[in-house]
């Protein structure tokens, strides 16, 4: 389905391409598209400003777009606690984070929704950035660093939506290279305990953040088996500010502004293809985890579908 779709956008060109593919893809594309664009847009600037014969162009810009240590600095730069999950400043940051957040991203729009991709990959950014913060002012070992440390990477979001996917599938099995077949729930424990072992051996802030965004991928999983979205109100307020278009497009629906009959015979083909991969997507999810695996959403596309 993606590649028809992203064919058919880049047929205009590049730009239009992007633009197409931005404004049709899923929520995961968006995602990723913008922690790329964030990235892409200051190498440009960076370039420029060498080209001036200046230096520390990133040291320069980390308070504008990175989480502070110190809370009270956070006053004077709020937009910080979104903007420093979406900015990497290394090309192995950017492409590790987005490989993750597009391997158990595709998982979890597959498990619950996009909508709620957005608030994991939101809320857990937050989470992190909180935790950072408590651990700068609560433990002396960062009582120097605190006043010139900030934090910037989109590897807490990520690991929000690692969590929460392991924590739902911990049984499902991904073949890992030169290892085989491993355990989700394995991979999780595995990657915290790196994350936790690797605090005294230099970036301890960022391991933190990473730790706190998972916590809260966890709890999102345990909350919503007891019927609790935690990413419910942050959905109401995307709504509620009208910018629910940029987030939440739902793509785990297939709905057309047109009637199956107005469509043309390409519309009703893509209409079908569409539809046709979505069903063999739960089926697929049923032979692998059974039905109780199903959310509400998916139950209803399946009893719509044997009605038709």
């Amino acid at each position: 389905m993606y590649n028809r779709a992203y064919g058919s956008n880049f047929s205009g060109g590049i730009w239009n391409g992007i633009k197409n593919s931005f404004k049709q893809g899923t929520v995961l594309t968006r995602l990723i598209y913008i922690n790329i664009g964030v990235f892409l847009v200051i190498k440009i600037l960076e370039v420029f400003f060498v080209l001036t014969g200046q230096r520390g162009f990133e040291q320069l810009l980390l308070p504008y777009v990175g989480v502070p240590a110190l809370p009270e600095r956070l006053l004077y730069t709020p937009w910080t606690i979104i903007t420093y999950m979406f900015t990497q400043f290394g090309f192995l940051h950017l492409l590790f984070n987005m490989l993750w957040l597009y391997w158990f991203g595709s998982i979890f729009q597959n498990t619950f929704s996009s909508q709620k991709l957005t608030g994991v990959y939101l809320l857990g950014g937050i989470t992190g950035a909180i935790i950072y913060m408590a651990a700068y002012a609560l433990f002396p070992a960062f009582e120097l660093e605190r006043y010139q440390s900030w934090a910037i990477g989109a590897s807490a979001s990520v690991m929000a939506i690692v969590f929460a996917v392991c924590t739902y599938h911990p049984n499902y099995k991904i073949y890992v290279f030169l290892i085989g077949p491993v355990k989700l729930i394995h991979l999780a424990i595995f990657t915290a305990v790196i994350d936790l072992l690797s605090i005294p051996s230099g970036n301890a802030g960022g391991h933190i953040a990473h730790l706190g965004g998972a916590l809260f991928g966890y709890l999102f999983t345990l909350s919503f088996r007891r019927n609790l979205d935690l990413t419910k109100g942050l959905s109401s307020l995307f709504t509620k500010l009208g910018n629910s278009r940029l987030f939440h497009k739902k793509t785990t629906r297939v709905k057309y502004k047109k009637k199956v009959s107005d469509m043309n015979d390409m519309e009703y083909n893509e209409y079908k293809k569409r539809k046709d991969d979505r069903i063999n997507s739960i089926l697929d999810k049923i032979s692998k985890h059974g039905y109780e695996s199903l959310t509400k959403e998916e139950k209803e596309i399946l009893f719509k579908s044997k009605n038709n």
